[in-house]
């Protein structure tokens, strides 16, 4: 399969690839917590980019604005259907039905500007092959922008049910990250208040899905607060890790 259709939209769906979770769905209601990490990611974003697992278009809808053109990057068939009919006819983007193995191996050296992973490489068996293959497909200059799940303390049962191989601590990540050649630009925990309620609720809890009405009252008032202290004093932890790393010139 191409990686790029003319129209806008590859192909067919992948084979074998069916999501059938409820969590993309509660995750609509994480305006804010989306918007945040966007807008950490805007100075390194534009040209040509890549968003690997897309889902239902979350966070390609604030990534879109940002590029010249951005391929959308999912191997779900139902999912890429949403896409479909979400984005379709718009110039901007093209549509791609394939694993990220699959895409990855099949991207010329040095074709993208930007390559965009929120809340994906953690589905990654191996990701050192995934960031090997992320260094030789950007430009020199470009940008790999990360956003994962932090601390192997909070594992859940809700982990086990998204299919996580792993949560990251950030002095392994980042060597991780350097040592596929990549020049770590920023690394930072983010969402420290995020921390307890997930270990309350789902390592300890054992709760294996999102609950919407929970996932909006903590956007609401948990993201903005916060946001506004991670602002002011960089925490030591967090629930996640955002980072960015450049392919040097």
């Amino acid at each position: 399969m191409s990686a790029e259709q003319a129209n806008g939209v590859g192909g067919a769906a992948a084979d074998g690839f069916f999501y059938a979770g409820r969590e993309l769905e509660a995750a609509t209601e994480l305006a804010n917590y989306y918007r945040w990490i966007v807008d950490l990611f805007k100075p390194y974003l534009g040209g040509h980019g890549v968003e690997y697992g897309s889902g239902i278009g979350t966070t390609a809808a604030l990534l879109i604005p940002q590029f010249h053109h951005l391929d959308l990057v999912e191997p779900s068939a139902n999912l890429y259907a949403v896409l479909a009919r979400r984005f379709d006819g718009d110039p901007r983007v093209t549509i791609v039905t394939e694993t990220l193995e699959s895409h990855t191996a099949a991207m010329a050296d040095a074709s993208r500007d930007a390559i965009v992973l929120i809340n994906v490489l953690e589905h990654i068996e191996d990701d050192d092959r995934a960031l090997t293959d992320f260094f030789r497909i950007l430009r020199p200059g470009g940008h790999l922008l990360l956003f994962v799940p932090a601390l192997s303390f909070l594992y859940s049962a809700l982990d086990e049910v998204l299919e996580h191989y792993r949560r990251y601590h950030l002095k392994p990540m980042r060597r991780q990250v350097e040592a596929a050649g990549f020049a770590v630009v920023v690394a930072r925990y983010i969402d420290v208040l995020g921390i307890l309620p997930w270990w309350l609720v789902n390592t300890v809890g054992g709760k294996r899905e999102l609950d919407a009405r929970m996932t909006r009252l903590y956007d609401r008032i948990g993201i903005p607060v916060t946001r506004a202290l991670e602002r002011l004093i960089p925490p030591p932890v967090g629930k996640n890790i955002l980072m960015v790393a450049n392919r040097p010139t």
